[in-house]
Parts: C-alpha cells; structure tokens; sequence
C-alpha cells in the first residue's frame, strides 16, 4: 500500500516537471511566434528559419515575398519568418 503512494507520487512529480521543464517553455516560444506573424506588416526586414535575410515585399494569409539585398525576391511559407531583424533572441 506504502509503496503504491510512493509510486503514484513519483509519477505526479516527473509528470509536474516534465510540464514546466518541456511543455511549458515550448508554448511560450510557440505563442510569441504566432504574435510575431500577425504583426508583420510590410516593409519589416526580417530573418527566416533558413537564415535569409529579407525585406517583406508583400503578404497573403499564408505567404511572404522577401526583397533580398541581390534584389531578387523569394516567395515562401509566412511561417519560414524566425525574427524581425534587430529583435534576434538567443535560443
């Protein structure tokens, strides 16, 4: 019976901090990404996941087109977008 509580309290634990040491953190992050993608506008120059270095050109729903410094522009997944240049954080 001692060692059914002793069970059932570890697992309460490691479930506790696997909440705050995983799950939490992750949708903070996933959180201030969605706020950053709706309050893109353009203009913004911004960093995408792969590193490309852009200006936003023009904006659907789900695309961006970035204005690279070639002048060439790319069009990609809005999601791609990792930061606004100059607001970089480290991971």
């Amino acid at each position: 019976m001692e060692q059914t509580f002793l069970l059932i309290g570890f697992m309460v634990l490691m479930f506790g901090m696997f909440y705050f040491l995983i799950i939490r953190p992750q949708r903070k992050r996933q959180q201030e990404h969605q706020a950053l993608l709706a309050s893109l506008s353009i203009g913004d120059k911004v960093i995408t996941i792969g590193g490309i270095y852009g200006k936003i050109e023009s904006m659907t729903e789900d695309n961006v087109v970035l204005k690279l410094e070639s002048g060439s522009t790319v069009r990609m997944s809005r999601s791609a977008v990792a930061y606004r240049e100059g607001e970089v954080k480290a991971p």
